[in-house]
């Protein structure tokens, strides 16, 4: 991944809203949905959303500002070097090995001369401690979730670029751009493996919408139904369902099956709505028939003044 500043288009300096309405624009251009013929939109997502996540994070963001780790967020090697105290001087170094922070080589002069001096044993300053191997690399994925599987957070499955396929759950409230972390799936390095960032994107229904946590559908029934009522087949995310239609329902009505939408983050499911569309018969004679013994009523629009 390149510079996350680079990446987002902000400056060093960028401030903290900055950084996430330059992250907002960007996401919304980039998102996989919009681009469903380019196989590198889920990619360049990818790159988008670690970049916000690295600095959008005052952590992480001082240690890469400080270069202590990467643009993956992965440690560098410790840099600095020398002992505590070197400074630039004739021949190009100097060293102080009085002052605070020194090195006292009293101990080495003691074993070189017998221990003579009388000087009291002092002991030797820390050392400078290393930082732990890095991590391979993490690797992006791109999967498709159907929107059944996504309402009902069905286990999902991926196959990985080593030809492994591995299985993991969808987290609840799950939206279409979302990331999910498999942990150690990544690229090998000296510690350890990467994990596999999976971004998710979810498919379109024949018949249902998403509507937040809801789900709507718009659903024929005849006029039969509509002025005597009785029991409907309804299609939800969990199979076909019955639904009762109230004696004389007006076309447009929305009826709600209780816990058949997706599932939100507190576990629980939204509901789905049903909107009753009256059918007319296609035949012109049924039709005309039908005009004849309904009659002509102009009183259903007087609750609109006209």
């Amino acid at each position: 991944m390149a510079d996350p500043y680079s990446i987002l288009g902000v400056s060093k300096g960028a401030d903290e809203k900055t950084i996430k309405s330059a992250y907002r624009k960007l996401a919304k251009e980039l998102h996989p949905d919009k681009h469903p013929d380019d196989p590198k939109a889920a990619d360049k997502f990818s790159n988008v959303t670690r970049a916000y996540d690295l600095l959008s994070d005052a952590k992480k963001r001082g240690q890469f500002d400080r270069g202590e780790i990467d643009e993956n967020g992965q440690p560098r090697g410790f840099a600095g070097g020398g002992f505590g105290g070197a400074q630039g001087g004739p021949g190009g170094a100097s060293f102080d090995f009085g002052g605070p922070g020194g090195i006292d080589l009293s101990d080495i002069f003691d074993g070189l001369f017998g221990g003579g001096g009388g000087g009291a044993q002092q002991r030797p300053g820390p050392r400078p401690q290393q930082a732990p191997p890095p991590k391979g690399a993490n690797i992006a994925y791109s999967h498709l979730v159907s929107f059944t599987d996504a309402a009902t957070l069905a286990p999902q499955r991926i196959t990985l670029g080593d030809g492994k396929t591995v299985e993991f759950k969808l987290p609840k409230g799950v939206v279409a751009g979302q990331q999910i972390r498999i942990p150690g799936k990544g690229q090998s390095g000296p510690g350890g493996s990467g994990d596999a960032m999976v971004t998710l994107t979810i498919g379109k229904h024949p018949h249902l919408v998403r509507d937040g946590d809801n789900i709507r559908i718009d659903l024929p029934i005849s006029l039969k139904e509509a002025v005597e009522g009785g029991k409907v087949k309804v299609p939800t995310v969990d199979g076909n369902v019955m639904l009762t239609v109230p004696p004389r329902t007006d076309s447009g009505a929305t009826l709600r099956i209780k816990g058949r939408g997706f599932t939100r983050k507190d576990g629980e499911r939204g509901d789905q709505l049903v909107s009753l569309m009256i059918h007319l018969p296609k035949d012109p004679e049924e039709l005309k028939k039908l005009a004849e013994a309904l009659g002509n009523d102009e009183m259903v629009r007087a609750a609109l003044g006209v």
